[in-house]
C-alpha cells in the first residue's frame, strides 16, 4: 500500500502529531508511506525520521485567490508519488486534494473539525456547501468524534459518507502521575511546590479560547487566592497573550516554546488542565490531560463530552458553550471549584484516565484507519469490501486483502 497524508500543519499541534502517529502506524505495516506538507518548524525532519517521505507543498492555512496554485502544486505532488490511498487532513489539504483529484483516487478526508466552525456569516454557508458537494469525492470522511459527525449531519453532509474513528492516546506513553510525579515535575520547572495550579496547553490562536479563560482568572482568585495559573505554548497570537497575561496577577504565559516531554511536564505540574476552546473537532491534549490523570475543565465542543463522561463518573467538568461573558463566568466557577479541592480534583483525574483506557485506545484508532484506507482503496477499484473486524494483534493487511491485490 502506498498512501500520501496531505496536512497543512503548524509547529506544533494535534493534527500534526495525529498525522506522525499515523504514519508510524502505517510504516510499521510495511506500507509505502508519503507526508506533503509545507516545510514548518521540525515536521519534514519528524516525518523522515520515521523512515516517510516528505514532500514539499507550499500553502496556506486559508483559501484564496492563491488556492488555484496549490490546487496546482499539491496535484504535481499526487502526480509523483501516485499513491494508492490519499489521506486529507484538515480543510485546506481536504479542499486542495479533492480539486485535484476529484474521486479518481482512493480519496480519505478527516477534517478535524469543520472549516465552516471558524467562520460566520456567509462565508460559513459557502463552506459548508463546499463540504456538502465535496463530500462525493472522498470514499470516506472520517470524524474524530461523534461530536464532529453530527455536525457534519446537521450541515447537510452524506451519511453514507461519514465515520466516527475517535482519536486515542496511548495510556503507556501517558502514564498516570501520582502526587510523587506532580511534585517532582514542579520542581523541574522550577513552579511552587504546594500552590493550586491550572494549566492550559494549546497553540496560541483565537480557537483555543486561552483569552477567555484569562479573562476568568480574577475570578477563579476571589475564591481561591494563592491559585496561579500557566498558559503554555505557542502561536501567531502570542504577543496578545503575553499583553492579557501581564496584567492578570497570578497568571502567567510561558516563554519559551514547548516540545512533547515539555507538555507532559506541565500537565504532570497541574491539579487541573482547562482547554476553553471555541470549537474542536477532538483534542488530543485533552485526551493526554485525562490519560495522566488530570482533571480536566474544558468548554462543550468537539468530543469534549465524550472523553470527560457526565455525572458521577466524570473525569472533570464540560462548561456549555454561551455567550461569552457566560462562558467566562462558568469557566471561573468549574475551575476554582477543583483548585479549591485537590482530593476532588485527583479522583476525577482517576476516572478521567479511566474512560481513556476504556475508551480512546490509540492502538484501536490506528488499525481501524489502516482498515478504511484498505476499504477506500476496494471500493475504488470496484472491488468487494468485507464486513469490518478489527484484529488489535494483527499488524499487516489481512492476506485476503493483499491476495485481492
Amino acid at each position: 500500500m502506498r498512501v500520501l497524508h496531505v496536512s497543512q500543519p503548524v509547529a506544533e499541534g494535534g493534527v500534526a502529531r495525529w498525522v506522525s502517529l499515523l504514519a508510524r502506524d502505517q510504516t510499521a505495516r510495511g506500507w509505502d508511506v508519503h507526508v506533503a506538507s509545507p516545510v514548518v518548524g521540525s515536521f519534514r525532519q519528524d516525518v523522515h525520521r520515521l523512515g516517510c517521505t516528505h514532500h514539499d507543498w507550499r500553502a496556506s492555512r486559508s483559501p484564496g485567490p492563491a488556492s488555484v496554485v496549490e490546487v496546482r502544486r499539491l496535484a504535481r505532488v499526487i502526480e509523483r508519488v501516485r499513491p494508492d490511498v490519499l489521506h486529507l487532513h484538515s480543510s485546506k489539504a481536504g479542499l486542495a486534494g479533492r480539486l485535484a483529484v476529484r474521486g479518481r483516487t482512493a480519496t480519505i478526508f478527516q477534517p478535524h473539525a469543520w472549516s465552516f466552525q471558524a467562520i460566520t456569516g456567509p462565508m460559513a454557508s459557502a463552506a459548508a456547501g463546499w463540504e456538502r458537494v465535496a463530500a462525493r469525492w472522498a470514499h470516506r470522511v472520517v470524524c474524530v468524534s461523534e461530536h464532529e459527525r453530527q455536525v457534519g449531519l446537521a450541515s447537510g453532509i452524506s451519511s453514507d459518507r461519514l465515520e466516527v474513528i475517535a482519536n486515542g492516546v496511548d495510556s503507556e506513553e501517558w502514564p498516570y502521575a501520582d502526587g510523587a510525579a506532580r511534585a517532582g515535575a514542579r520542581a523541574a520547572l522550577e513552579v511552587p511546590a504546594t500552590a493550586p495550579i491550572a494549566v492550559c496547553v494549546a497553540r496560541l490562536v483565537r480557537q483555543k479560547g486561552q483569552d477567555q479563560l484569562i479573562s476568568a482568572w480574577a475570578a477563579v482568585r476571589a475564591r481561591v487566592p494563592d491559585a496561579l495559573l500557566y498558559v503554555v505554548g505557542d502561536g501567531q497570537e502570542r504577543e496578545r497573550f503575553a499583553e492579557l497575561t501581564s496584567s492578570v496577577p497570578g497568571a502567567t504565559l510561558v516563554a519559551e516554546r514547548q516540545d512533547a516531554a515539555g507538555v507532559r511536564a506541565w500537565m504532570t505540574a497541574a491539579d487541573v488542565v482547562v482547554f476553553p476552546s471555541r470549537w474542536e473537532g477532538m483534542a488530543l491534549a485533552t485526551l493526554e490531560a485525562a490519560a495522566t490523570g488530570r482533571s480536566v475543565v474544558a468548554t462543550d465542543t468537539g468530543g469534549m463530552a465524550e472523553i470527560l463522561g457526565t455525572g458521577a463518573a466524570a473525569g472533570g467538568a464540560v462548561v456549555p458553550l454561551d455567550d461569552e461573558a457566560a462562558v467566562v463566568a462558568r469557566l471561573a466557577e468549574a475551575v476554582a471549584d477543583r483548585l479549591g479541592a485537590r482530593v476532588m480534583a485527583d479522583a476525577e483525574g482517576r476516572r478521567g484516565r479511566r474512560r481513556v483506557q476504556e475508551h480512546f485506545s490509540l492502538e484501536r484508532a490506528l488499525a481501524r484507519t489502516a482498515q478504511v484506507a484498505d476499504e477506500a482503496y476496494l471500493r475504488a477499484n470496484g472491488r468487494a469490501v468485507a464486513p469490518a473486524v478489527i484484529d488489535l494483534r494483527e499488524r499487516d493487511r489481512s492476506a485476503s486483502v493483499r491476495g485481492q491485490r
